[in-house]
């Protein structure tokens, strides 16, 4: 699973970006840690339920940092383009 966010062509890491892109509507799947807060949970996974979006469930921030080449945890990220 992790392995498609990573070849992505692009991704957006972390919430403020990732509500961008669905707001955008430029958001193709998105991805959430389970160990992230619910606080900044909760806004993305309604965006995705709005804009049906598929959410992928990682088990910790550190993995979901490193699909995405940061060397922080990531809470979510998306694909917005293949």
């Amino acid at each position: 699973m992790l392995e498609h966010l990573k070849e992505a062509r692009q991704k957006v890491a972390g919430a403020r970006q990732t509500i961008r892109a669905l707001e955008d509507n430029k958001a193709l799947v998105v991805y959430v840690a389970r160990d992230a807060e619910e606080k900044v949970l909760s806004p993305v996974l309604t965006l995705c339920k709005q804009g049906d979006v598929p959410v992928h469930f990682i088990e910790s921030m550190e993995q979901l940092g490193k699909a995405c080449n940061i060397k922080v945890g990531a809470a979510v990220a998306a694909i917005t383009e293949e």
